[in-house]
């Protein structure tokens, strides 16, 4: 897929879950998928396999001449899973004429396209956690 300027179209997304960050880039191609340079029929573990193909499932057989690489750092392996699959959405979303993509996907599960913003609320002083203190045996 060329543009007016001869030049390729490359997309380029992000997706974060918890402490994990995911950058995809979407270039026109023969519909592979990579996640840190690991193809997507031999990414493990199965349950986070699944979690990924999800908007490729979603979105049909549009996805099949795009190829998708997605770098993934930080966090664990369901939060990467779950990062690179808001990247993954997000590029099949954001790719040209990918509008009836996206309303396929908010139908479907709206957190493929919107980022989750909870995060760990930091340790506080007088106990082991942000919320639980030490007890008190005074009586």
């Amino acid at each position: 897929m060329t543009n007016m300027s001869g030049k390729k179209h490359i997309l380029h997304t992000s997706g974060k879950r918890k402490t994990a960050v995911a950058r995809a880039t979407a270039i026109p191609g023969k519909g592979r998928i990579r996640i840190n340079n690991i193809p997507l029929e031999i990414y493990v573990p199965p349950i986070a396999r699944e979690k990924v193909t999800e908007p490729l499932i979603v979105a049909g057989d549009f996805w099949k001449n795009l190829d998708i690489d997605v770098e993934v750092r930080g966090g664990g392996f369901m939060g990467q899973a779950e990062a690179a699959r808001i990247a993954i959405a997000r590029a099949l979303a954001g790719w040209p004429r990918g509008s009836e993509v996206k309303k396929a996907l908010m139908a479907y599960d709206r957190t493929m396209l919107v980022e989750d913003p909870r995060r760990k609320e930091p340790k506080k002083f007088g106990g082991p956690g942000a919320r639980r203190k030490k007890q008190k045996s005074y009586r």
